[in-house]
């Protein structure tokens, strides 16, 4: 039987050994190999300032892992009793790390597990109660403002607050080296973020400017396990031939593997 190709994991560097060690469980052998840095901000008065009055919202939303992680790192005497929204497992789990579970808060999260974004939070929510109340958005510096002009379009006052900054890694000498030696190869490359993928083209860019295009076909060859249709999309868009659905969260990306071995 040939050996099974590496399994690339992409994710921040905090954020991906317990994928990697889960991976490793199931017999593959994972590589880590970060598309994205995830910065404090530069100030964080506005962060602070929101968190230190929650009890004047209805619903405090958390739009990913890294703004959970960075709101108790702000405020780690966080409350019992509040109203949060998550959009995925990766967050429901992060709350659970600071000790906010579903037996001392509410926590409402997508029904849908296949598919976990803004607009299945959204049909989680009950909207007409949410209506000329204050609702605290925890998010990067930039994203997607479809949670928030919904909410705002039920009546409801939102407040959106950064937590934390998106960057292209360093774009190293050792870095370099590495991902050529992937590319080289053919490798699962699990991928849980649209803006990680941008990334990486703009890496194997730069590996390109006197090869003509060698590493950009390289890249497209790769497989890509994709945890979100948007992701998915993405990868079609820059090229991909071999772009394989998930489930969201680690056990569907685990599902996904497996189903490929």
């Amino acid at each position: 039987m040939p050996d099974l190709p590496s399994v690339v994991v992409t994710r921040p560097a905090a954020q991906a050994d317990a994928l990697a060690q889960r991976i490793a469980a199931i017999g593959r052998t994972p590589v880590l190999f970060p598309l994205l840095d995830i910065l404090p901000l530069p100030d964080t008065v506005p962060l602070r300032a929101a968190l230190a009055e929650l009890d004047r919202y209805a619903l405090i939303a958390f739009v990913s892992p890294n703004a959970i992680d960075a709101a108790f790192a702000a405020r780690p005497d966080w409350p019992h009793g509040l109203q949060l929204a998550v959009v995925g497992d990766g967050s429901r789990a992060a709350l659970e790390r600071h000790g906010i579970t579903p037996g001392n808060s509410t926590i409402f999260i997508p029904h849908d597990r296949e598919r976990t974004d803004s607009q299945t939070l959204l049909e989680a929510l009950d909207l007409p109660a949410l209506h000329g109340k204050d609702i605290l958005i925890v998010r990067g510096e930039a994203g997607r403002e479809l949670l928030g002009d919904a909410l705002r379009a039920a009546g409801a006052h939102v407040t959106l607050v950064a937590a934390y900054r998106r960057a292209m890694p360093a774009f190293t000498e050792q870095r370099r080296r590495e991902l050529k030696r992937l590319l080289d190869g053919q490798n699962d490359w699990i991928v849980t973020s649209s803006e990680a993928l941008r990334f990486l083209a703009q890496m194997v860019a730069q590996l390109d400017e006197k090869n003509k295009g060698e590493a950009v076909a390289k890249m497209q060859q790769q497989r890509i396990i994709a945890s979100h249709v948007r992701i998915a999309e993405t990868a079609q868009s820059l090229g991909f031939r071999n772009v394989v659905r998930s489930a969201s969260g680690d056990d569907g990306l685990l599902a996904a593997l497996q189903s490929l071995s």
